[in-house]
């Protein structure tokens, strides 16, 4: 299975939300059934690591982000993914759009596919370290659910 988090910069949310899939799919004993990457609707960051706000609070927590690097999401992706997960309405909107009708993977919002407090991870980008936390508790969560799901799945 193949599994893709979209946000906007890729710097922020979604390489959390890969850090952590990664993790918990280890834990699980499905980390070599699984594929997990992440991408950036923008392209202002390819090629950068995540941003050093998100690595601390991460590492913190026990995931380590250091090795990931920003990439833009293109029309290649919706037939390389199983699940193409949206971190915001936003990111959402701007992948339907580009998504080809021929594309088998699914698309969704991340936090209510997975019934999370929020319908969308917030961008920590412009805020505190508070909102980091906030964005790792979010996803923490919703991957547990994930995790059950994929589980199913294979």
């Amino acid at each position: 299975m193949r599994v893709l988090f979209v946000c906007l910069g890729n710097i922020c949310r979604s390489p959390t939300a890969e850090g952590v899939l990664r993790h918990q799919l280890q834990a699980a004993g499905l980390a070599e059934q699984v594929h997990v990457a992440s991408a950036g609707t923008g392209d202002w960051h390819v090629g950068k690591a995540p941003d050093s706000r998100t690595c601390k609070a991460a590492m913190v927590r026990g995931y380590d982000l250091s090795q990931q690097r920003a990439q833009q999401v293109n029309v290649a992706h919706f037939a390389e993914y199983d699940l193409i997960l949206a971190m915001d309405e936003s990111n959402l909107s701007h992948l339907r759009a580009m998504r080809p009708q021929s594309a088998p993977g699914e698309l969704d919002l991340f936090l209510r596919r997975y019934g999370a407090k929020l319908d969308e991870v917030p961008d920590p980008y412009y805020g505190g370290a508070e909102g980091f936390e906030q964005v790792l508790d979010l996803i923490e969560e919703a991957c547990k659910a994930l995790v059950v799901e994929i589980k199913g799945r294979l």
